[in-house]
């Protein structure tokens, strides 16, 4: 299994972002599909989460009205967009793969994981 993610990089406040997780190695579309973050200093936490159908998606309160998670099956590929970027958005973005999972946020769903994007907002 392996998911790549990309899309990171430098932006000011009030930007938008869109990252993506390429997966290889499993029938994606099986899979939900969810976004960490990690600062540093701090715990990774949930951002978003899509179930395996895409019928269904999740978000941490920090995350809502602002990113919007998203995926192709036909890429292998999932999405996350992010607007109204603020400096407390900076981290570390992974993305990570649950076997018919709902998309929720709980880290120990998840088996698979990506090497991590880095995001930095700008005051």
């Amino acid at each position: 299994v392996q998911l790549v993610e990309s899309g990171g990089g430098l932006v000011q406040a009030g930007g938008s972002m869109r990252l993506s997780c390429a997966a290889s190695g499993i029938d994606f579309s099986i899979y939900a599909m969810a976004w960490f973050r990690q600062a540093p200093g701090k715990e990774r936490e949930f951002v978003a989460g899509i179930s395996w159908s895409g019928g269904y998606s999740n978000y941490a309160d920090s995350a809502k009205g602002r990113f919007t998670i998203s995926r192709d099956n036909t890429k292998n590929t999932a999405y996350l967009q992010m607007n109204s970027l603020a400096p407390e958005d900076t981290a570390d973005y992974y993305c990570a793969a649950d076997l018919w999972g709902a998309g929720e946020r709980h880290i120990g769903d998840y088996d698979d994981w990506g090497q991590g994007t880095q995001v930095t907002v700008s005051s």
